[in-house]
């Protein structure tokens, strides 16, 4: 029970000094195996297995099944190795420590998505335990920057277990795609027995912001490694903070409010919106009643993103009710130094170390870095068309910023070109579009980078020419050939620039006057009409240095 040590009436809002959050984060995470972790139904979170969001691809309801995910008499698990690897790389990108020795437990309690009447799940061996995770701090805009320190968050444990199914609370399929409201529940086992890795931290943090950092960075991490397609509206990665508050009291006595978990947050917004409700509502509601932290005083809540309110659920029962003991069908696991030294060395450098190469190495703010680093095909490409600018002539350092503002620049308009050829009837890919995947190769990066800091090119024809190699016609064109087919390669000849910078001059005095007289954004129609004059072959950064060394005025 919760324990009251004031009366509610004792203290008012101005007593209260002050007020310290603490929260830790519990997060499930569905691996995209492609089986279950018990049983060899197809699990529903890999969509190698060919399952997606149309109708023709969404596997009908409870066709996911086998007598082992319906736990008929019988029927007996298997463990899925693939598993068991997927949330030991977890486990070591989380700087925990891989057990030797682990076994699988009942979790007794009954919900009608749960066969069994029991969950199997991890106990007191967990897969993995005792790690941490370094977050980066946020710079002015809110992004994570590891230039502006870190936050150690500390990993309690990363255990395996299953998922239980889904229930639905309204009919699907009416006239145009409506449903209808039930007194009853649907239940769908498609999602049953799909493996699952939960990640508990220590309640190590102090903000929302925070929370969301460290949710954003492990999607990340999660991603490179391989282990889920972190696709959140479909609850891949499921994130669900324990909020409570420290109140300091004028008095000098501290309150420690009950922890309220709130379940099933997934997407980044809900998860800050919920953590600052809670931390505005939680001294109230200690106001209104008293109670304190104490055994049997937590609560779970859900979010609702429409009222941005958490609500009551249920109360939170303890370890003890769950009644857990050892599973008789499951023998315990035992990983050698052989096994875990065979997945640790399939742990790729990690979303972190990138973003902290990128902000350090090349120069990029916090945002541009972890626009690069957010999806791991993405940075691989990246780093492949450096190295292709560095072959063909560029510095390493200065190499990375010329990339990155083709990438940010040429790449995204294209993405967001094909978001918008879209059309209400087409499926959207929850992903979208990834740079990565306009058709350029990333050596046509590189060099078309080399070419554009060489001067061999203008920057308009630096576009063009990123749009051109994304076609498949071109795909297998060299940047250098094309620029040649196309006549887009800037002309050198200092005197014949000199010549046309003079004669746009002698044809517009007038301008000339507002530029002398300080207006410098006038230039922009003379070297409009330079390039002309060229034929588009001219570099337009130095026409315009050109011209205004001419006119005699500096920048």
């Amino acid at each position: 029970m919760a324990v009251s040590s004031t009366a509610p009436h004792t203290y008012t809002p101005s007593d209260i000094e002050r007020v310290t959050l603490v929260c830790g984060m519990e997060i499930h995470v569905e691996l995209a195996t492609r089986s279950k972790v018990f049983s060899r139904a197809a699990n529903p979170a890999n969509s190698r297995n060919g399952f997606g969001e149309s109708a023709s691809t969404t596997p009908p309801p409870n066709s996911l099944i086998d007598p082992v995910v319906l736990a008929l008499p019988g029927s007996l698990p298997v463990l899925n190795r693939a598993a068991v690897e997927m949330s030991m790389l977890v486990g070591f990108a989380l700087g925990c420590r891989v057990s030797g020795s682990t076994k699988w437990d009942r979790k007794s309690y009954f919900y009608p998505d749960l066969p069994k009447a029991y969950q199997i799940s991890q106990y007191d061996m967990p897969l993995c335990y005792d790690g941490a995770i370094d977050v980066p701090e946020l710079d002015d805009r809110g992004e994570p920057d590891p230039l502006k320190g870190f936050s150690r968050i500390g990993i309690i444990r990363a255990h395996l277990e299953e998922d239980a199914g889904k229930l639905m609370h309204e009919l699907p399929g009416g006239r145009g795609g409506t449903t209808r409201e039930t007194d009853f529940s649907i239940v769908d086992l498609n999602r049953a027995g799909a493996p699952l890795l939960e990640i508990v931290t220590q309640p190590d943090f102090t903000s929302a912001d925070q929370c969301v950092a460290f949710a954003r960075l492990l999607r990340m991490t999660c991603r490179a490694l391989g282990v889920t397609e972190g696709v959140m509206q479909k609850g891949q990665m499921r994130f669900e903070p324990n909020i409570n508050l420290k109140i300091h009291l004028k008095d000098g006595r501290t309150a420690t409010t009950p922890i309220v978990e709130v379940k099933n947050l997934n997407s980044f917004r809900s998860i800050k919106g919920a953590i600052e409700y809670e931390a505005r509502e939680q001294p109230r509601r200690w106001l209104e009643d008293g109670l304190e932290f104490g055994p049997g005083s937590k609560t779970t809540r859900g979010w609702d993103d429409t009222t941005h309110t958490t609500f009551l659920q249920r109360e939170k029962e303890d370890a003890h009710d769950y009644r857990y003991f050892p599973d008789p069908d499951l023998p315990l696991l035992t990983i050698d130094d052989a096994w875990r030294e065979r997945v640790r060395t399939r742990v790729p450098e990690l979303p972190i170390a990138r973003l902290w190469r990128y902000r350090e190495r090349y120069g990029l703010d916090a945002r541009e870095a972890i626009a690069l680093v957010e999806e791991r095909t993405v940075a691989e490409f990246y780093d492949e068309a450096i190295q292709s600018a560095v072959d063909a002539g560029v510095a390493g350092d200065r190499a990375g910023r010329v990339v990155a503002n083709l990438l940010l620049q040429n790449g995204a308009k294209r993405v967001n070109e094909r978001a918008g050829e879209r059309t209400g009837s087409e499926p959207a890919d929850e992903s979208g579009t990834l740079i990565s995947d306009l058709g350029i190769s990333a050596r046509a990066v590189g060099r078309l980078g080399a070419l554009r800091e060489k001067g061999s090119i203008s920057a308009q024809s630096m576009d063009e020419l990123f749009g051109l190699l994304c076609e498949p016609a071109h795909a297998a064109t060299e940047p250098e050939s094309l620029a040649h087919q196309r006549n887009l390669l800037v002309v050198r000849d200092d005197a014949a620039m000199e010549k046309w910078c003079r004669q746009v001059l002698a044809e517009n005095a007038p301008i000339v006057e507002q530029i002398k007289g300080g207006k410098l954004q006038a230039i922009g129609r003379l070297v409009g009409n330079v390039m002309k004059l060229s034929g588009g072959t001219a570099d337009a950064a130095e026409v315009r240095k050109k011209l205004l060394d001419l006119i005699g005025v500096k920048e």
